[in-house]
């Protein structure tokens, strides 16, 4: 099979060859830019010191490069948008360095000046007039967003407010996405894992706005939970009127890049904890179901593209619903979170859902285990997951910064060996 071909059996229950590899394909399956560097260096395909684009300017993720994908076997390759959370777009590379001395190449308006303690900043399209909208702590690997709350005035409170980042695709990004689609369909065999944006209702990374200047709304993250349930009508007027805009883009981006994805990374949405759902299967059913249902609705009856969602923690009380509004594709599987199993969860959705990632755990055995651990835990769940189908191979969320070599090794190495269909 051609890894397109591979991809698209697997997400549809049939068995493949062997099981789907993913490395970098959406923003929640990537690498670390200091992990990318280390196993480029290890596998011999960069000189020493030769930088790796930062390619996520928020988790820091970088760059998996042709001969990367080429090298491990990696099926997947991304369609992703110019631009970054902080608003800057990915062009114009400059040279820096992280904390721990990792080279790597950052877009020009990402701000490499640290502050009197250490710290740097980002700044909302680059501008260092405005407050800055996040912080990587001295010796940090990633930034956090700073939340920038105006103070909130319920007999005020404007759904436009919440709305000022969403909106109708420039036609430069829509040109973009033509020639990138185009480009990675004709000349790859791979599949097309595609993030346009805008679809996910909700998702906390996105709610302080780190890429607006003056955010306005309701934008602090407590503030965000505690709303679902005190200020649910304002929240369903919200997320129907993203819901319109959403869609009027998905019919000019499917208009220029038609069939050649394979798979849209449409919600990026945490609903779990490591101990449960953030919000009750009844705040999930009322609030955010009959707009992911809108807009899977929309990408079934027009496209080919397989629906993608990511919501790691404890998500098992919403998963019914999770598959009744539409999403064809479950990511990441975190069988360490409580009643998460991932014997009931094959058993129980696995021939209605496909599952992408919980390969391995990132939290303690990638990160910590030795190399025999990393294999034996990829051989076990590579061979419960991919039964019959319905699952390609990723690790619980991205690989982070500082995770041993030899155990990214050892991981590639035992999906080669025990990935065969």
């Amino acid at each position: 099979m051609t890894s397109r071909e591979r991809v698209e059996a697997a997400l549809s229950f049939r068995q493949p060859d062997r099981v789907p590899l993913d490395l970098g394909g959406g923003p929640t399956t990537g690498m670390h830019v200091s992990a990318v560097y280390q196993l480029r260096q290890a596998l011999g395909l960069d000189a020493p010191l030769t930088p790796v684009k930062v390619i996520d300017s928020y988790q820091l993720l970088g760059e998996i490069k042709p001969d990367l994908i080429e090298a491990l076997g990696v099926d997947v390759v991304p369609l992703a948008g110019r631009g970054t959370v902080f608003g800057f777009t990915n062009e114009n590379w400059k040279q820096w360095e992280l904390f721990d001395g990792t080279p790597v190449l950052v877009p020009e308006e990402f701000n490499t000046d640290p502050e009197p303690n250490g710290d740097i900043l980002q700044y909302p399209h680059g501008d260092k007039l405005a407050p800055p909208s996040g912080r990587m702590p001295k010796g940090g690997y990633y930034f956090d967003i700073i939340v920038r709350q105006p103070p909130i005035d319920d007999n005020n409170l404007n759904v436009e407010d919440n709305l000022e980042e969403f909106t109708a695709i420039a036609d430069e990004e829509l040109d973009h996405f033509r020639r990138e689609s185009e480009r990675l369909f004709t000349e790859t065999d791979k599949a097309v894992f595609a993030n346009f944006g805008g679809t996910s209702f909700g998702n906390i990374a996105r709610v302080p706005a780190p890429m607006l200047k003056q955010p306005r709304g309701i934008r602090d993250i407590e503030e965000w939970y505690v709303s679902l349930t005190t200020r649910r009508d304002y929240i369903y007027e919200l997320f129907d009127c993203q819901c319109e805009i959403a869609l009027a883009n998905l019919k000019k981006i499917h208009a220029v890049v038609g069939n050649r994805v394979s798979v849209l990374f449409t919600s990026g949405t945490d609903f779990g904890t490591q101990n449960g759902p953030f919000l009750s299967p009844r705040a999930f059913h009322d609030l955010f179901f009959p707009f992911y249902k809108r807009v899977n609705d929309w990408i079934h009856d027009n496209t080919t593209w397989k629906s993608f969602i990511h919501t790691d923690g404890t998500i098992t009380p919403l998963l019914d619903d999770i598959i009744e509004c539409g999403f064809d594709v479950l990511n990441p599987i975190q069988w360490t979170a409580a009643d998460m199993d991932p014997q009931v969860l094959k058993d129980q959705y696995g021939d209605r859902i496909a599952f992408w990632g919980g390969g391995i755990d990132t939290q303690s055995t990638l990160p910590f285990g030795t190399p025999d651990a990393v294999k034996a835990e990829v051989k076990k769940y590579l061979s419960l997951f991919g039964a019959s189908g319905g699952y390609v191979f990723n690790t619980v969320h991205n690989v982070q910064a500082r995770t041993p070599v030899e155990s990214l090794l050892a991981m590639y190495e035992a999906v080669r060996e025990f990935g065969e269909g």
